[in-house]
């Protein structure tokens, strides 16, 4: 039995924090920002003040937040984690944010002689809740072995791409290949309905080709449904998205195909849809056309 600290215990770190409890982990949380929740309570978790008093007592501290800036927060505010390192603790940052930005902060709690891993996770809610999510993971192998027990708690397929920042460097180009894929089926969805055909028979009948896919499948059925619940919430991805056009940016490369995407995402949000999950890209594309498909 490991003791885990995790901060950010929500959509997706709750039930990654409760598949760590059914492993048989000891888990701390921290209050800071809110409430734990009860459910991990009951099972046995402890409710700390601050991320160093978590810090204090687990030997990995897990990090699952939204961006970059609440990262940089939960680990080095006054009271934040970096305070509570000791030396070969482990820091496991889960969130999907900066890899340019992780790479800084690894640094500095390496400085510790504590150890950090970047391994975001692609999944969703539904992967987290059957601990199939996918990991990828940056830092040392030494350091992957460690916590390797912890990843096969939360995930399937858990791969050490790299040192720090590739984990993050997946995960990102992860989002441009998922955000790509959904505007794909929500623009030939919407072809075809503008064009008569009944959108979910046109799925049905490309869901035996070549063209499908997880995405066809899964998206494909909520586009037509219009059950945009999150999910994977559609202002996450746009934050994503992002990320690679700002890694891009520093690269000097272009991502035509993504900053499209990005717009179309922008779109929704406009719309009010910032808390769908991001299948509904296809509401940005059908506001852009002024029809709906499930209006046939």
């Amino acid at each position: 039995m490991a003791k885990i600290g995790f901060i950010g215990t929500g959509i997706m770190g709750q039930p990654m924090a409760a598949n760590l409890q059914k492993a048989g982990h000891q888990l701390f949380l921290s209050e800071h920002h809110g409430k734990a929740p009860e459910a991990l309570i009951a099972a046995g978790a402890v409710a700390l003040a601050n991320p160093q008093q978590v810090a204090q007592e687990a030997e990995f501290i897990i990090v699952m937040v939204p961006d970059t800036p609440q990262v940089d927060d939960v680990l080095f505010r006054a009271d934040g984690v970096a305070a509570g390192l000791s030396p070969n603790k482990v820091v496991i940052d889960m969130s999907s944010i900066s890899p340019t930005a992780t790479k800084a902060f690894a640094a500095k709690i390496n400085a510790t002689g504590a150890q950090y891993l970047d391994a975001p996770v692609s999944g969703g809610e539904v992967g987290a809740k059957a601990g199939t999510l996918s990991i990828m993971i940056g830092g040392e192998p030494q350091t992957f072995e460690r916590a390797l027990p912890l990843f096969q708690a939360m995930g399937k397929n858990i791969t050490l791409v790299g040192g720090n920042g590739d984990g993050q460097t997946a995960k990102v180009a992860n989002q441009i290949i998922v955000a790509l894929n959904i505007q794909a089926v929500a623009e030939a969805l919407l072809f075809a309905s503008k064009n008569g055909a009944d959108p979910a028979k046109v799925r049905e009948a490309l869901m035996g080709g070549f063209a499908s896919s997880k995405i066809l499948e899964v998206h494909g059925e909520r586009m037509i449904k219009g059950t945009f619940d999150p999910g994977f919430r559609i202002n996450l991805h746009q934050k994503d998205l992002n990320l690679a056009l700002a890694g891009a940016k520093e690269l000097g490369i272009n991502l035509p195909n993504t900053a499209g995407t990005q717009q179309v995402f922008s779109t929704c949000t406009a719309i009010g849809g910032g808390n769908w999950d991001h299948s509904a890209l296809i509401k940005g594309l059908e506001h852009m056309a002024n029809f709906s498909i499930r209006d046939k």
